[in-house]
């Protein structure tokens, strides 16, 4: 796990000033040619990169003599050639020899980084001894496609890395849960020796954001979207540009959403953004999660501070919680977790319902400026919920406070029945939902993933029922405009898009998150750009 105690080797403020991280971003260049790999160093220097590695294993024709005097006399910036085997992940299948004997050449001809696997490492290491130019750093890697092993045997492997003689150890295992980015972020911490410690797949993207944070040697960053060298890289842009890499330290505090399905949130867009515009030491992460309670025992150290949870973990969280806000407690979900710096207890907050009730109200009201003092005009409305999930439960509660006849549609009847009697209302299947239209002027809220990218053609509810809703409320985001909401405007229905919940929601999670007041122009200037 990842506690107090990997916090404890992580170095702090020297002096009074903010350490800067050390760690390198390396872009890998794989190409069909060698053509193609100088055009792509230009673009990494371009880009921001420091340092390129060349993966000598993609190219089509190689001829080490000549390739090798371009690649290393061309490169604007320090090179890293590797030449993987087919029996460690790479493309290479061909002669043993021929393959070390080019990353021989590579070193003579002036590499300043030569990558080879620990299987072949002692034989490498001993064939350049005595030979070996001074700048040259030689990484002894360790890849493992299957796991992550515990953190004793990852400590073990460290260890023999270190006895070839390695200069810098490099491990790449693969994330079957997020908490095993935790063994690999303590393992980097303690070592005495520079540690590439990355964790392939989804899961384990938080270890190519977060190793600046731990004292990683060099995360990968990847010139364009999906040309990757390992799954789950990141672009050069998006370290960047998005998760603001080079400003990430030590002190830098850990905030992320964490959902599953999650890639989609543009949580992390919004949230880097305003840390970086008002000097806030933050970074806010994307958090794959299958299970809530262990993903948060992992990370319990006061290093991850707060947490947004959207689809499906919004019940599980308040049950992780130390403390609940009344009102999320009286909803039956959180959407906002933070860790007190004090005693580390987890407080459990709930923002979808004042996001999604407002925009509502600013839509049947006409426009987003204008307030109401003679009460909600929700006041009296039958508004149907679809979802019984967190989010419904937030939209149901809030517009029953409202003064709304509530009206919850769920796929599985018991749970919406489960929810309506708790607050007071009626209870559809979401299967009859097409036949209730009782009366004019409803207003629907749709809090399921339905419509959701990848999936944009659905939609729960049948268009022709449309015509008896004044308002359609979409809760998803991505797209801003799904089916749903399409076919409500196509209706005549008012349309209010989850991308306005969201930021609604978001003003109090980033208060409470940064202690700071929201900067509410900067949210819409911000989503505007995604």
């Amino acid at each position: 796990m990842l506690a107090s105690e990997a916090s404890v080797g992580v170095p702090r403020e020297s002096g009074g000033r903010m350490e800067r991280n050390t760690t390198k971003i390396c872009a890998p260049i794989m190409a069909d040619s060698v053509d193609e790999m100088v055009a792509n160093m230009v673009k990494a220097k371009a880009g921001g990169a420091d340092l390129v590695e060349f993966r000598l294993d993609s190219l089509k024709s190689f001829h080490p003599q000549q390739d090798l005097r371009i690649l290393v006399k061309d490169c604007p910036l320090p090179s890293l050639f590797t030449y993987r085997p087919k029996w460690e992940g790479g493309q290479y299948d061909g002669d043993e020899k021929e393959r070390l004997d080019a990353l021989r050449l590579a070193m003579e001809l002036g590499a300043d980084y030569i990558d080879v696997e620990l299987q072949a490492a002692d034989e490498f290491i001993k064939s350049i001894h005595g030979k070996k130019p001074e700048k040259l750093k030689v990484i002894v890697s360790s890849h493992n496609y299957q796991n992550t092993p515990s953190v004793e045997e990852l400590g073990n492997l460290v260890a023999r890395i270190q006895a070839t003689g390695a200069d810098i150890v490099k491990i790449a295992t693969t994330a079957v849960d997020i908490t095993d980015a935790a063994r690999i972020f303590q393992i980097i911490v303690h070592s005495q020796v520079p540690v590439i410690g990355l964790v392939m797949g989804e899961r384990g993207f938080i270890s190519r954001i977060l190793c600046a944070k731990f004292g990683g040697y060099l995360t990968f960053g990847t010139l364009e979207d999906g040309i990757v060298s390992a799954p789950g890289q990141p672009t050069i842009k998006d370290l960047l540009n998005i998760y603001n890499f080079r400003l990430i330290g030590p002190d830098t505090k850990v905030y992320g959403v964490i959902g599953k399905p999650v890639g989609h949130s543009k949580a992390p867009f919004l949230f880097n953004e305003l840390f970086k515009s008002v000097g806030f030491n933050g970074v806010y992460v994307h958090l794959l999660v299958d299970d809530v309670a262990k993903f948060l025992q992992a990370y319990s150290s006061t290093d991850f501070i707060g947490f947004s949870c959207t689809i499906p973990h919004k019940d599980a969280a308040l049950k992780c919680c130390d403390e609940v806000d009344p009102v999320a407690k009286s909803i039956g979900a959180v959407n906002c977790i933070v860790r007190k710096q004090t005693d580390g207890k987890l407080c459990g907050f709930n923002t979808d319902y004042f996001g999604a009730i407002s925009a509502i109200e600013d839509g049947l009201r006409g426009t987003s400026n204008t307030s109401s003092t003679a009460g909600s005009p929700l006041a009296g409305k039958l508004f149907v919920v679809i979802g019984a999930g967190g989010a419904g439960k937030a939209l149901a509660y809030g517009a029953k406070e409202k003064g709304a006849r509530v009206v919850i549609a769920n796929r599985t009847y018991d749970r919406a029945r489960e929810l309506a009697d708790t607050i007071g209302a009626d209870a559809l299947s979401l299967s009859d939902l097409d036949n209730f239209h009782p009366e004019d002027g409803m207003i629907l809220g749709n809090t399921t993933s339905v419509g959701m990218q990848p999936k944009i053609g659905e939609t729960p509810i049948s268009k022709h029922v449309l015509k008896y809703y004044s308002l359609v409320f979409d809760a998803v985001y991505t797209p801003q405009i799904t089916r749903l909401l399409r076919e409500a405007g196509e209706a005549g229905a008012i349309t209010v898009s989850g991308l306005e919940m969201f930021i609604g929601q978001a003003y109090e999670q980033y208060e409470r998150f940064t202690g700071l007041p929201a900067p509410k122009e900067k949210f819409w200037k911000i989503m505007s750009k995604y």
